[in-house]
């Protein structure tokens, strides 16, 4: 089974613009971040401050890397594994009872609490990545191709930034009730 091209830039640029966003966004507070981050309490104490500030860097490195043919199988299973070490990051806590966690997925300055959803989307991440490591076909593209894939980013984007407000309003509104800002 072979990978459209078409279909794999456009994961690839989803998942790209994503892991950049995420990124730039830590990268604007890196020592509110290196906080939040410590908070999770998954590594030892000594070790939060320096994984917090490599972190910002190493998604922007995916960023770059998932576009790189010839790295994109080693960047598509880093991706895989960033996102499922995130997601058993928030799991590890939620299991805890630390519901009032800010997640820090898009960075400091938003201070939503990490739910239950946030460790299926990241898992869900983790597919396409998984999905991008397929063979892609060598297809030539085309002017129409180039079209497709301006609207279809668009419309990933639009509908990642949805699902992820409406869920995330969803866990505020939960977090309310439970008595957690």
């Amino acid at each position: 089974m072979t990978l459209d091209p078409a279909i794999g830039i456009l994961i690839v640029a989803g998942l790209s613009l994503l892991l950049a966003s995420a990124a730039v966004a830590k990268l604007r507070d890196l020592r509110s971040f290196a906080e939040i981050f410590a908070a999770y309490a998954v590594l030892p104490a000594h070790m939060n401050l320096p994984v917090a500030r490599v972190l910002p860097i190493v998604e922007l490195g995916l960023a770059v890397g998932l576009f790189l043919p010839a790295g994109r199988p080693y960047v598509g299973l880093a991706v895989i594994v960033l996102m499922l070490t995130y997601a058993a990051a928030i799991a590890v806590n939620l299991r805890r009872g630390r519901r009032d966690l800010a997640c820090g997925c898009g960075g400091p300055a938003e201070r939503r609490p990490i739910a239950p959803w946030m460790v299926w989307r990241n898992c869900m991440i983790s597919g396409f990545a998984g999905i991008s490591l397929l063979p892609w076909s060598p297809r030539p593209l085309s002017p129409m191709d180039g079209v497709t894939l301006g609207f279809g980013l668009v419309a990933i984007t639009l509908v990642y930034l949805c699902v992820d407000l409406l869920l995330g309003d969803v866990a505020r509104r939960s977090a309310r009730l439970r008595g957690v800002r």
